[in-house]
């Protein structure tokens, strides 16, 4: 073990440092020059804790810490993280179908971080890279639902491992400006984003509980600038290419260098507020946003059966509010999380060009509800679509909105393994009046590797 960490850290550091620092980095320490010197000696290090065991119902991740390799390496820059998330669903009533409308969806993730400030490369900056993997799209083709029910698997169904996220970011002035330029998730990484609604993998599993679905959402190069105003607020802005969604790194080379020059643009004011309690301090966020999209939009309108020519758009444009707030802290500890935190979202969109054209959802969660089960996390939210006013009266008269409710309870087996038995309520599926309320239930599991 000892042989294969060491040249295996060595390795590894020597790339990205260009130097030799082997004794400490595998645990050898160098000898104490006060020593030589003949002067006291420096007093003991306390023992540094024993690496995390494999597959250990204590350890952080199934596959523990590589015998310590994994701290060696983080200590050094190079982070990896591995996540598999897999789960049941089944639509138990309405929709479209509840014959054989069941499904085993799963999703594969690894994450490579490289820190060149630790490395000694590049001050501040820093590089990311996401290998991705799913299989299956769950049952939202039985229930006909406007927002993905088990969002986490996305909705290309089975995907071969591809890059799938990728960008240079760099750190400057103390940490006050920050910017990105790659492959971006824009909003779901970097905008609309409350802390109690956001990750799919481990929070609510229903699309429209984790992101506002009127927005334009895109998975494609651009650029991305944060600037710290203050201690309690922030900007932020982006801009992404707008016809190109979740393709290869290939493509993503292609169309930057020869596509048509179609961008979508986010901006953010970010208030980030802490609250005095009797238990510490209670941190909330406060979001401010609006968007431009600059791709041609179909204007919805009746076109008579085609005796009218179809009419475009351009230049659409948008806003949202999106806040989260902890309300009560049950203990004093600065690192306990156990307590009751809240989360709302409106956005908006123009009727003419949007199906959608208001969206709100809100929500709940307290974790630590239970005794002796300090991380469980227990959730409910609401999310409600509102067909536009315009597609209602030119394209279909039967539409109105799609209601989801969603309650989801979150165990934590190990610190690596999470179950989350699930259920969600969905009136008029679709946005339409006439179809059937459905319930989805099911449950998620998420292994840390």
């Amino acid at each position: 073990m000892f042989t294969r960490r060491f040249f295996l850290t060595a390795f590894i550091v020597g790339i990205s440092t260009g130097q030799q620092p082997l004794a400490h980095t595998v645990g050898v320490q160098p000898p104490d020059k006060h020593a030589a010197q003949g002067e006291a000696a420096t007093p003991e290090q306390p023992e540094a804790e024993p690496p995390e065991p494999f597959l250990s119902l204590s350890s952080s991740r199934v596959t523990g810490d590589w015998g310590g390799v994994r701290t060696d390496l983080e200590e050094q820059g190079v982070s990896l993280s591995m996540i598999l998330t897999t789960s049941y669903a089944q639509n138990f009533r309405g929709g479209l179908n509840t014959h054989n409308a069941n499904a085993f969806s799963g999703d594969w993730r690894m994450n490579l971080t490289l820190d060149f400030d630790k490395m000694g490369l590049i001050p501040g900056g820093f590089f990311f890279i996401r290998g991705k993997s799913s299989w299956n799209n769950g049952v939202d083709a039985d229930v006909g639902t406007l927002g993905a029910t088990h969002w986490v698997f996305g909705s290309g169904g089975d995907e071969e491992y591809y890059i799938d996220k990728w960008w240079y970011g760099q750190r400057m002035l103390d940490g006050r400006l920050e910017f990105r330029i790659g492959k971006l998730l824009t909003p779901a990484d970097l905008f609309d984003i409350p802390a109690y609604a956001k990750w799919p993998w481990d929070q609510f599993m229903n699309a429209n509980l984790n992101k506002s679905p009127n927005i334009p959402h895109r998975k494609s190069p651009g650029a991305y600038l944060k600037i710290k105003l203050c201690d309690l607020a922030h900007l932020t802005m982006a801009a992404v290419d707008g016809d190109q969604k979740d393709a290869t790194l290939a493509a993503d080379v292609e169309r930057a260098l020869h596509g048509p020059a179609t961008y979508i643009g986010l901006w953010e004011l970010v208030l980030t507020p802490k609250f005095e309690s009797a238990n510490g301090a209670l941190p909330g966020n406060y979001r401010f946003g609006w968007w431009y999209d600059g791709r041609t939009k179909r204007v919805l309108r009746d076109e008579l059966g085609g005796t009218l020519a179809p009419r475009q758009r351009s230049d659409d444009v948008g806003w949202y509010l999106t806040f989260d707030q902890f309300l009560w802290k049950e203990n004093d500890d600065p690192k306990d999380k156990q307590g009751l935190g809240a989360f709302m979202r409106y956005a908006f969109a123009h009727p003419e060009t949007n199906q959608i054209n208001h969206f709100w959802s809100i929500g709940a969660q307290y974790e630590g509800l239970f005794p002796y089960r300090d991380k469980d996390v227990l959730a409910f939210g609401v999310a409600q679509s509102m067909m536009s006013k315009t597609f209602r009266h030119n394209i279909n008269d039967l539409a109105d909105r799609e209601t989801t409710y969603e309650l989801y309870y979150a165990y934590h087996v190990t610190p690596w393994c999470i179950i989350s038995p699930d259920v969600q309520f969905i009136t008029n599926p679709g946005g339409n009046k006439d179809a059937r309320d459905a319930i989805v239930g099911g449950v998620r599991v998420r292994v840390a590797f």
